[in-house]
């Protein structure tokens, strides 16, 4: 077995009906929110492995939450279950109308996972804000947080709101999964100096298969963007496309794709395109036909120092050879490969 190759144990708990199933096969199965009604109720334990950047693997226990199976999970599995945890996703119904009970429930796993995997990393999603009024949902969902806090000794834990009907889903997982990512410092870094390079307002990388933003990098013109959530909207916009081009191409979502999408306005340029067999990356530039040609040229220049760096696992560098934004060629005379008009879907 390759030695670069990551599992990690990630449990996934909560009440039964809280949404637990559902939002795993919305980020991880390609359903769409719609869809998950279908779904039933899960019994005892359900293990898949799902790859994440290609190194990484997400060894997820999705427990079902009924008190019988909650118990056992306490007293005979105890060990079973809590040992070697890289993470704990736990689910509150926002909706519950029997909160201490939930904590108390939540209290215990906490200090079995104390016990069994000190180390682990806790995030707390309260989910189903969608039913809450848009005026009452902040101040209901901090008060929650402030509840769950208290609750959980001897972790730090990270709180967020969320619903499978808007992006917020996007924005917690996103979360989750950017602190198991194996070399993440050796990504940031290596798109901290390719922004340079190419003089981008703003880069973004997503997985490949879920769209979950990895990792992400501003100028201060691109940190000036109100739009704060603005990486998991696009998360979900292109989930949705991919559903679409699935529907119209009459394949599956997770195999419908695409190799370039862009947009030009006299503000800013930006294109969406794939970067490594795992990632996507989104790039906005400034505004002009040659600067934005001199980008996407350096961005297919760049695929294969990435590639390198991240499986190597340390930084070496910037490894393309810069193109003159004044003649849109580089050193050896080569000229931009893709032309405006040159976008295709992904032959997967």
């Amino acid at each position: 077995m390759d030695v670069r190759k990551k599992k990690k144990k990630v449990l996934l708990m909560g009440k039964s009906g809280s949404g637990k199933s559902s939002m795993r096969s919305i980020i991880f199965s390609n359903y769409v929110a719609k869809d998950v009604r279908r779904l039933g109720a899960t019994i005892d334990v359900e293990h898949s492995h799902v790859k994440f950047m290609g190194n990484l693997t997400l060894n997820l226990w999705d427990c079902g939450g009924q008190d019988a199976f909650m118990e056992t999970y306490l007293a005979s599995q105890r060990a079973n279950i809590f040992s070697d945890v890289a993470v704990l996703i736990y689910v509150f119904d926002i909706e519950s109308r029997e909160v201490e009970r939930d904590l108390d429930t939540y209290n215990s796993i906490i200090e079995a996972l104390h016990e069994f995997s000190p180390g682990a990393y806790v995030f707390c999603l309260i989910h189903k804000l969608d039913l809450i009024q848009n005026e009452h949902r902040l101040r209901i969902y901090e008060e929650r947080s402030l509840l769950i806090r208290s609750r959980s000794e001897h972790f730090k834990i990270d709180t967020f709101g969320s619903s499978i009907w808007d992006q917020s889903l996007y924005k917690a997982w996103a979360g989750i999964v950017h602190k198991l990512i194996p070399n993440l410092y050796v990504i940031e870094r290596f798109l901290q100096a390719f922004a340079k390079k190419i003089d981008a307002e703003e880069i973004i990388l997503f997985e490949r298969s879920t769209f979950l933003t990895v990792t992400s990098v501003s100028s201060d013109v691109g940190s000036m963007n109100p739009i704060y959530d603005r990486h998991e909207r696009l998360s979900n916009i292109m989930k949705a496309f991919k559903h679409c081009a699935a529907r119209n191409t009459h394949t599956t979502p997770a195999s419908a794709g695409f190799l370039v999408m862009q947009t030009k306005t006299p503000q800013f340029n930006v294109f969406l395109g794939r970067f490594t067999d795992n990632t996507y990356i989104f790039v906005v530039v400034p505004p002009g036909e040659v600067a934005y040609n001199c980008a996407v040229l350096n961005t297919l220049l760049a695929r294969e120092g990435f590639s390198k760096d991240a499986i190597v696992g340390h930084y070496e560098g910037f490894p393309l050879p810069t193109v003159d934004s004044s003649t849109g060629k580089g050193p050896n005379g080569s000229t931009h490969p893709l032309s405006q008009s040159d976008t295709s879907p992904d032959e997967e």
